[in-house]
């Protein structure tokens, strides 16, 4: 990824979904005019942040330099950045929480596989870079995808999500989860800009998947942990289920992704139906 064209495209995106009036310009502060552009424009935001147009100009172009956390954290409030969005400008200018990519494979240890494992009835799998998916327990299998079938390179959260033709029955709520998986797959690019197997991943989908093209246009970034994801199943039908993230301590870009009905539901008896067709099988 070419980290100053994303700088550039991610704050024009920015400028782009706010307005004058969102952040308190009106016409008499000498703003007037026919808008050529939607949103802020430049001058706009460098009054807001309170530098120069000159430096606003040349920050978004990417040749800012090394920009102060002040200046920063006054585009961030004047552009009403959430955490993520915060992380990802340091990223793209300052290569702060970058992490290191290394050319070695993500390996899992056999005491987090027996951990899969013991939640037979509750369908869990570790999420690695690239939204690789590096290990599953067998109601992960019969719910989420094949994944002994796949090869390692189909085993990935981003593929399944655009390109498999049954992720749109699979996830009941499949526009939430398509717009959630290009927001984290940008966050990891601002965190790993020269990751090749992450560029020819984004490649792979925006020439394969026109939603991913027009989801990835829109520059959102973030990191949904936790929350509501039903997901369905043809023998038992929707299943009311919620997923929680658990970052391994010792691998930063590992986690444990668990779906969990809730105690006593139809889900959680449904889900106990499939293990045991599983075990069966």
């Amino acid at each position: 990824m070419d980290r100053q064209e994303e700088l550039k495209e991610f704050l024009r995106s920015r400028r782009a979904r706010l307005r004058p009036e969102d952040v308190g310009l009106v016409r008499s502060s000498g703003f007037s005019g026919r808008r050529r552009v939607p949103g802020l424009r430049r001058e706009e935001l460098a009054q807001l942040a309170g530098i120069s147009i000159d430096y606003y100009v040349r920050l978004e172009q990417g040749r800012g330099g090394q920009a102060s956390p002040e200046v920063l954290n006054a585009l961030a409030e004047a552009l009403r950045l959430d955490e993520f969005e915060r992380a990802h400008l340091y990223a793209l200018v300052r290569g702060e929480d970058v992490r290191t990519v290394g050319e070695h494979r993500q390996e899992v240890r056999a005491g987090v596989r027996a951990l899969l494992d013991a939640l037979e009835h509750v369908p869990a799998y570790v999420v690695g870079r690239r939204l690789e998916i590096l290990a599953w327990n067998e109601l992960a299998r019969i719910l989420i995808a094949d994944f002994p079938a796949l090869s390692r390179q189909e085993r990935n959260l981003a593929r399944l999500t655009f390109l498999d033709t049954s992720a749109r029955q699979r996830y009941i709520r499949w526009q939430e989860k398509a717009e959630d998986t290009v927001a984290f797959v940008r966050l990891d690019a601002g965190r790993h800009p020269d990751d090749p197997q992450l560029a020819a991943l984004i490649e792979e989908l925006s020439s394969n998947s026109e939603d991913f093209r027009r989801m990835w246009s829109e520059h959102d970034v973030r990191d949904v942990t936790h929350g509501p994801k039903p997901l369905f199943h043809p023998l038992v039908g929707t299943l009311q289920v919620s997923f929680e993230t658990l970052q391994l301590p010792d691998d930063p870009d590992q986690s444990v992704v668990a779906y969990l009905p809730e105690p006593g539901t139809s889900a959680a008896s449904n889900l106990r139906l499939l293990a045991a067709k599983g075990a069966a099988s």
